[in-house]
């Protein structure tokens, strides 16, 4: 039987919205293990943050903070990823969760060489403490074209280490059918609108052979829609709308979204899903270590809403235990068998 699967909660998330005070950290942990479905958080600890408070909460609770991680620049971040790796150490994390931008400190966009060699490094950095790097795919950042993953991996694996990915469906789901969104992943000529790429009832998507190949060894779960509509309650630091990749798991109240929410919209990304967990739970030795619930409320995610970030991050965790537990059941037995044995 497979072993149950490790569900945790991004503390970004952990709160109702944007529009009331943040919770302080020893609010967040207690509404973290008050609402009883979750194993751990994830934390991207700021500049220079004292991360001091967390231990007792860590203990406090039973919360292990499993998952560290960060938004990183090279050329400029290097530092930052040791610092944030030895944090990791302390709080005995296991996953780096990284991501990192497209282009270098100086300008140039990062080559594939570049991307491995940084992730290298911080391999180099994490084994020793046990916490290892997992490279997020992601937009703004590297893995945005998704075709690179592949030619990232050849490179690393052929240095002798272990390639790891952080795979976020939304990042890629949100784009079917968006023309803009699928030119910013170099699938412009996709006349399908992406769905055999991207798409899980497609044979040929993408993340399928990620998997496959062992390469997601984490997950953060936020549900979209193909297409979905763009944030127009929070702007970009460039002035633009959110780019729409976080679509309410849970029925808001009217005035609560900016859009029309019909649960229909989620089976999508819920097909995805279920096709990790599948796979998760037959594969031997399991390879996806943990998922990471993200409803977050930036301006590309809910900012700007006001349905409940923290309630949407509840109901996607019981919804994974749930699908878990059904993707893991044992097969009924046929009649005529129980009928021949009595039991």
């Amino acid at each position: 039987m497979a072993e149950p699967i490790l569900i945790g909660v991004n503390l970004d998330g952990v709160l109702e919205h944007d529009g009331l005070p943040l919770p302080e950290p020893a609010a967040r942990f207690r509404m973290v293990a008050g609402a009883g479905v979750f194993d751990y958080v994830e934390k991207n600890p700021a500049r220079g943050e004292d991360l001091s408070p967390y231990f007792a909460l860590v203990e406090r609770h039973a919360l292990p903070i499993r998952v560290i991680g960060g938004i990183w620049c090279a050329g400029r971040d290097e530092a930052h990823v040791a610092e944030i790796v030895a944090a990791g150490a302390r709080f005995g994390s296991t996953v780096l969760n990284c991501q990192l931008y497209a282009h270098h400190a100086d300008g140039h966009p990062l080559s594939d060489r570049e991307v491995a060699d940084f992730y290298l490094r911080a391999y180099e950095h994490g084994e020793p403490a046990g916490c290892l790097p997992s490279l997020e795919v992601h937009v703004d950042m590297w893995s945005e074209e998704f075709t690179r993953i592949a030619r990232v991996a050849r490179l690393v694996e052929d240095a002798g280490v272990p390639f790891r990915i952080t795979l976020d469906h939304s990042h890629l789901l949100f784009k079917i059918g968006n023309r803009a969104e699928l030119d910013a992943s170099g699938l412009r000529e996709a006349a399908d609108g992406g769905r055999r790429m991207l798409d899980p009832a497609s044979p040929d998507a993408c993340y399928t052979g990620w998997i496959a190949r062992g390469w997601v060894r984490h997950a953060h779960a936020r549900s979209v829609t193909p297409n979905n509509p763009a944030n127009p309650w929070m702007r970009r630091a460039d002035g633009r709308p959110g780019r729409g990749i976080q679509y309410p798991f849970v029925a808001p109240a009217p005035g609560a979204y900016h859009g029309a929410w019909r649960a229909a919209a989620l089976d999508t990304w819920k097909a995805a899903l279920r096709q990790l967990l599948h796979t998760q739970a037959h594969a031997r030795p399991a390879r996806v270590e943990q998922v990471s619930c993200e409803f977050i409320p930036f301006p590309d995610y809910g900012g700007g809403a006001r349905y409940s970030i923290f309630d949407n991050n509840v109901a996607c965790a019981q919804w994974l235990r749930d699908t878990w537990h059904a993707v893991t059941a044992p097969a009924p037995r046929p009649a005529a068998d129980i009928a021949r044995t009595g039991t």
